[in-house]
């Protein structure tokens, strides 16, 4: 005879795309937490059998280390926006080829740039485009003429002689 260990029941969803809400718990640890956590520890203790001091040691290490990466983490993601912004901002005057909302590659000039939200967004003939969109830079607007543009932006077409 076979036993049933459990059953399952899945909700019923209200329509046929919803999707059941679920709780994310909170897995992080403050250093408040943890001293608070460390303190309980020695409280209630065994007084017969103390906590070993090598082990206090490790753990208040853990806990430096710990400190450590999540300062890594956030300068890691303050890099990240500020080298988005800068890229977004050296987009402007550049004709870009990006993918549009239907998912088909176009071009355009970039003429402005959004940082609102967590990614840039450029402005490419009127319509916003997000900076992950942008495929490449064609050519730069400003040299679509017939001489070339040095890095001065003095032009080099022509024979450099002048008057009648």
């Amino acid at each position: 005879m076979v036993d049933s260990v459990g059953s399952t029941t899945s909700p019923t969803p209200t329509s046929l795309y919803a999707t059941p809400e679920t709780s994310v718990p909170d897995q992080t640890l403050s250093t408040q937490d943890f001293m608070n956590l460390l303190i309980a520890q020695l409280q209630n203790q065994d007084p017969t059998q103390p906590m070993d001091s090598s082990e206090m040691v490790q753990q208040t290490t853990e806990l430096g280390m710990m400190q450590e990466l999540t300062q890594v983490q956030s300068d890691t993601d303050s890099s990240l926006a500020l080298q988005m912004q800068s890229t977004a901002a050296s987009l402007l005057g550049q004709t870009v080829l990006y993918e549009n909302s239907s998912g088909e590659p176009a071009s355009g000039v970039a003429t402005a740039v959004s940082f609102v939200g967590t990614s840039p967004t450029v402005t490419i003939g009127g319509q916003p485009v997000a900076l992950g969109a942008i495929l490449g830079i064609t050519q730069s607007a400003s040299t679509s003429g017939t001489g070339s543009t040095d890095s001065t932006g003095s032009g080099s077409s022509g024979s450099g002689t002048s008057g009648s």
